[in-house]
């Protein structure tokens, strides 16, 4: 495992579409396994979408801790249904200090495989919601302060653990 840089601000690969993943191998799953320790590294970050680091893959790593049950490793993540409406705060990895306001929806299911390749589907409300949608939109060039709704004075925040937070109202 190894410590990948967070690509920040600018960056164009935070604006490409990743390609899918037609494989599910050992080298996956240490793109998986870097990812997870880039994500736990950080003093404030719930997930990572692989653009993040440098990669140009549909491949998703989300720990919300109890919340997501664990640390949840996505491939070729996607969401198949959503309903209600949610006003969210959001920040990024990516953009570090920028929070914003968005609008979500409330509850989404997504479909994934998972890192030995077993298809996966997922259903998650309130936060699990809001960062299925924010982690699956960077694998489409599609950043958080796309549906900025409001601009937030930065407060330091610590995504891990998010159970005890109250990002979504």
């Amino acid at each position: 495992m190894a410590l990948r840089a967070i690509r920040i601000n600018n960056d164009p690969i935070l604006r490409r579409r990743c390609k899918e993943v037609a494989v599910v191998d050992d080298h996956i799953r240490s793109l998986l396994d870097d990812m997870t320790q880039t994500l736990h590294a950080t003093d404030n970050g719930a997930a990572i979408a692989a653009p993040q680091v440098g990669i140009s893959k549909r491949l998703v790593v989300i720990d919300l801790g109890e919340l997501s049950g664990g640390v949840l490793k996505l491939v070729n993540p996607k969401i198949v249904t959503s309903e209600g409406e949610q006003l969210c705060e959001e920040g990024c990895l990516s953009f570090p200090d920028r929070w914003v306001r968005t609008r979500r929806p409330q509850k989404v299911t997504v479909e994934a495989l998972d890192e030995y390749g077993t298809p996966i589907t997922l259903t998650g409300e309130g936060l699990m919601a809001q960062c299925f949608c924010h982690e699956l939109e960077h694998l489409d060039g599609i950043v958080f302060l796309d549906h900025a709704v409001e601009q937030i004075v930065p407060v330091k925040r610590v995504r891990r653990g998010a159970q005890n937070r109250k990002d979504c109202r």
